[in-house]
């Protein structure tokens, strides 16, 4: 399967190494800055990759069957839809889109021209995640009662003056957009997806040379009766502590912790059909990185997804979903009030002065 990767900034090497990983034929590499694609080229061994700093001349000539999309978050709905048009199916990095709109116009343009639509949430495919849902989806935990998904990270000056666009509304967002979006997926995604309505508060406190936030803290009401609770921050000293997730239920209470959500740290159920400190062994994992290992497993189910003709197991409308949260969140602190889901429009734009 023909293969191209648009973006190669930091997130790059981990598709790099899925696509590599699951044997596909990688014709194309995409950047507007030429010395960033040598660098990563060389780096994995892809010399005789062709290059290209025009993503649309890219598609025109190389005619890939697969994009992946690894630009600032921005460009992705644009790139999406021009891939899209091209006849690609397409893998695109949180968030899949800034708003609604351009969320819903890349789901339907890909239903239109019939290629696969895949929002980049690798976190779901973490072993201790997949085992949680099985959990889940056996009706282990009974009656769900509240979720938490905590993110305690660290980002400083550097990494904001190494891409002037993090942080910015129109190509990114704060830290709940960028840095909790994977965590804040995994909780709407395990409580029940349909939400009733969210109350939050958002604030800039160490990072005055930004447009967005650098802490949120949420409540949501899902409409099966439990409930959410939001902390997402990049302003813990002095380096990442961890990513949370915590699902009590009636039946169960499950803590998944670590670097980000791949370790079970708490397993307890009334059923006692398996062994807490054997989950917690087996369940285990200790990625290098906050991105994990799972970019790898999303690339087989899309690969497979296209194979087979249905649907990928991350597809647009869940990127919908991560991106509606977050979007709910800013307009509850925005507007200091409790916003009712779904949104019918809400864009990152909207928020443009919220700390100035």
């Amino acid at each position: 399967m023909k293969y191209a990767l648009i973006g190669c900034g930091r997130i790059s090497p981990n598709h790099i190494e899925a696509a590599k990983n699951n044997n596909l034929e990688i014709v194309a590499m995409c950047d507007i800055i030429p010395e960033i694609i040598q660098e990563k080229s060389e780096k994995f061994g892809l010399a005789y990759v062709k290059k290209y700093t025009d993503y649309k001349e890219l598609l025109v000539n190389e005619k890939p069957e697969l994009v992946a999309i690894a630009t600032e978050s921005g460009k992705h709905a644009t790139i999406a839809l021009d891939c899209i048009e091209a006849g690609c199916n397409v893998i695109i990095e949180k968030p899949i889109a800034l708003s609604i709109a351009d969320a819903q116009a890349i789901i339907d343009a890909g239903k239109r021209k019939g290629v696969l639509v895949c929002a980049n949430h690798q976190n779901r495919f973490n072993k201790s995640v997949q085992y949680i849902r099985k959990a889940l989806d056996a009706g282990r935990f009974g009656k769900l009662s509240h979720g938490a998904a905590h993110i305690r990270w660290n980002r400083g000056a550097s990494y904001y003056t190494q891409a002037p666009w993090r942080g910015t509304w129109i190509q990114d967002g704060g830290c709940l957009m960028n840095q909790c979006i994977h965590n804040i997926d995994l909780l709407r995604w395990m409580m029940g997806d349909d939400i009733e309505e969210v109350m939050a508060y958002t604030d800039q406190i160490e990072h005055p040379y930004l447009e967005a936030e650098d802490l949120g803290m949420a409540l949501v009401k899902f409409k099966n009766g439990s409930y959410g609770l939001i902390e997402g921050t990049t302003n813990v000293y002095p380096k990442n502590l961890e990513e949370t997730l915590y699902i009590f239920g009636q039946n169960g209470t499950v803590k998944a912790g670590g670097t980000s959500d791949n370790i079970i740290e708490e397993w307890s159920f009334a059923d006692k059909l398996d062994d807490p400190e054997y989950v917690k062994a087996t369940y285990h994992e200790n990625p290098p990185n906050v991105y994990g290992f799972g970019h790898t497993p999303l690339y087989a189910d899309v690969i497979h997804a296209i194979e087979n003709g249905r649907e990928p197991y991350v597809d647009g409308e869940a990127g919908k979903r991560a991106l509606e949260l977050v979007l709910a969140i800013y307009k509850s602190a925005a507007e200091h009030r409790p916003v009712k889901l779904p949104l019918t429009a809400c864009s990152t734009m909207d928020f443009v002065g919220r700390f100035d």
